[in-house]
């Protein structure tokens, strides 16, 4: 039972962000994002959006540091993966 982040390589908005993430339960998820005081808007379907100059504060609360890839197998293996809906998907009907 973990909390997980990957290094903030993700740009956006002249920012790097990093994605903060479970591997047991979107209820832990939330309740580490809460200690953290992140906006409900950073989170997007299996993770919070957690911008690069948080990144040590998330790992000092306790999040483990990991690769992006460890993240996306953690939810995998969780079961919490949701990928994002393709955007063709209602032009082929």
């Amino acid at each position: 039972m973990a909390i997980l982040v990957d290094e903030p390589l993700w740009p956006y908005r002249d920012r790097l962000w990093a994605h903060l993430v479970s591997d047991v339960s979107f209820a832990e998820l939330h309740d580490f994002a809460g200690r953290l005081a992140l906006p409900e808007r950073a989170f997007h379907r299996d993770h919070y959006d957690l911008p690069a100059e948080r990144h040590a504060e998330a790992v000092e609360l306790g999040a483990r540091p990991v690769t992006g890839r460890e993240v996306l197998a953690a939810l995998r293996r969780a079961g919490l993966r949701r990928p994002p809906r393709r955007l063709d998907a209602a032009a082929e009907g």
